[in-house]
């Protein structure tokens, strides 16, 4: 995560408290020439909802523009995590243990580059999963994702 990131996620992480909600991730990127902010938000029990996105949203955008973290103009995104959410950080994976996952390699293990099958553990950035072949272990180095799929 990157410092501006890193630093409106530490803004959010009360406001998602305080709504009952999770925060699951926020991306400060630029994509087309354009600054983009997202925020993605979850919910333990049930779905996120487009009022859930815009209760979370009017009310993180009044503490953005006081503490002023992006000195850009950028665009300012709130959105659920999506069924098919990004397992990035470690505490993302025990929640998700029997789902199954698609994990994408940046080389080629046995002549593939995506693994799909339940989630059975992560340890130190290792990710295991079940696959027809029998379990397989994929460590940090060679993961460029972990993602939900519904299958």
């Amino acid at each position: 995560m990157n410092k501006i990131a890193q630093k409106v996620w530490d803004l959010a992480l009360p406001v998602a408290v305080e709504q009952g909600l999770e925060l699951w991730d926020v991306e400060y990127l630029r994509e087309g020439g354009a600054w983009f902010l997202r925020v993605y938000i979850d919910k333990r029990e049930g779905y996120v909802g487009i009022d859930d996105c815009e209760r979370f949203s009017r009310a993180l955008d009044p503490i953005l523009d006081e503490a002023d973290p992006i000195p850009d103009s950028y665009t300012f995104e709130v959105s659920s995590a999506g069924a098919e959410r990004e397992l990035k950080r470690p505490e993302d994976f025990p929640r998700f243990f029997g789902e199954t996952v698609e994990v994408k390699l940046y080389q080629a293990r046995d002549g593939q580059k995506s693994f799909i099958g339940p989630l059975r553990g992560y340890e130190n950035g290792t990710v295991t999963i079940d696959t027809p072949a029998g379990a397989r272990s994929f460590g940090p180095s060679e993961t460029a994702q972990v993602r939900l799929r519904i299958v």
